[in-house]
């Protein structure tokens, strides 16, 4: 079989509403993640700085502030954010349910 399918609602979510897709597709070098946040939720700050994964973060529904390098970017629905992998960034969620895609891969080849 050339391709893995995964429903995304039969991955346990991990924490608070992350879903990580990367093991049960099988991907080597791209990260997969939906994100199903609560009203006022704010993840973890953090950077990729180390293993040089740059990411971007894709709001379908709802509306959210991500911090990155001390900016707030608002995001509304249908936005999607590109943050390289040494840039620290942090999701904070607004007043509604807010439902994200968040995809990462190592620039290296």
């Amino acid at each position: 079989m050339s391709y893995n399918k995964v429903d995304s609602r039969d991955v346990e979510p991990i924490g608070d509403g992350l879903r990580f897709l990367r093991d049960p597709l099988g991907c080597e070098k791209l990260g997969v993640t939906i994100l199903d946040a609560d009203p006022g939720w704010t993840g973890k700050e953090h950077d990729h700085g180390e293993d040089g994964q740059e990411e971007v973060y894709v709001l379908l529904d709802g509306s959210a502030t991500v911090t990155v390098e001390g900016e707030d970017v608002q995001l509304e629905s249908g936005e999607a954010l590109r943050i390289p992998a040494e840039a620290t960034r942090q999701i904070h969620n607004g007043d509604t349910e807010s439902k994200f895609v968040l995809v990462g891969a190592s620039g290296e080849e």
